[in-house]
């Protein structure tokens, strides 16, 4: 049976787990912060080339030739804006590395950091800016490596699903009750992450381009959660791991 966490107590399982969450939602506060920064100035480009949105609208999006035609100032923030996203995804996978005795752990750390991070991020938003408006609200959910766009339920969903699963995964851990992941496990979860961020990824080229976002694939959507659920629970129920 595998050690349990760094071989710690239960209450050390629980203070780590603690640590992750307040990580991951004072992150997100930073990240909203960042935003109610960054809108402003996005909004005055866009009321220049995209005259008819309203303040705050974030569709149509700037295509790639009207941010060139905004100027290098409006280049280098893009691609700013970029380097920033890849930097968060490295600082909650360094996060969760550091806490995580084994890859297993740190993965279980990571969706507990990241789906917090995302929850806390549009929360903070709401109380900031008053944005969304609701679950239905579209957003531009990370620019790596193409556009990802959808309504919030969906990634809500997905943070859910990953506080819940790195949640399990830990708790059962700490007990001396390690899930067993075998094969199929690893890609029943692969294949569901893959559906759910083709999901996001379906309309890229259109909303690259300038276009408004045609309407969510919520089937290829449902279908990768389903799996990815399904393949944890499939998991959970086969006992303890050797």
């Amino acid at each position: 049976m595998e050690r349990g966490i760094n071989s710690a107590s239960t209450l050390h399982w629980k203070r780590q787990v603690l640590a992750i969450l307040l990580f991951g939602i004072s992150f997100g506060y930073v990240e909203a912060a960042v935003v109610t920064y960054l809108r402003p100035q996005f909004d005055s480009v866009r009321a220049t080339f995209i005259p008819a949105t309203s303040r705050g609208d974030l569709f149509p999006m700037l295509s790639p030739q009207q941010v060139r035609a905004a100027g290098p100032d409006m280049v280098r923030l893009v691609g700013t804006e970029i380097a920033r996203e890849a930097a968060t995804l490295l600082m909650l996978g360094a996060v969760a590395a550091a806490v995580g005795g084994n890859f297993r752990q740190g993965l279980a750390f990571f969706l507990l950091a990241f789906g917090a991070w995302d929850l806390s991020y549009y929360a903070f938003l709401k109380v900031l800016i008053d944005w969304p408006k609701s679950l239905l609200t579209w957003d531009v959910l990370f620019l790596i490596p193409v556009p990802w766009s959808g309504p919030l339920l969906a990634p809500t969903l997905v943070a859910l699903t990953m506080v819940g699963t790195g949640l399990v995964y830990l708790w059962r851990e700490s007990n001396g009750h390690a899930i067993r992941l075998r094969l199929v496990h690893w890609l029943g979860a692969c294949a569901g992450a893959l559906s759910i961020l083709a999901a996001f990824t379906w309309d890229y080229r259109n909303v690259m381009a300038g276009g408004m976002p045609r309407p969510f694939h919520w089937p290829l959507f449902a279908f990768g959660e389903v799996l990815w659920v399904m393949a944890f629970l499939h998991a959970l129920r086969g006992g303890d791991s050797l």
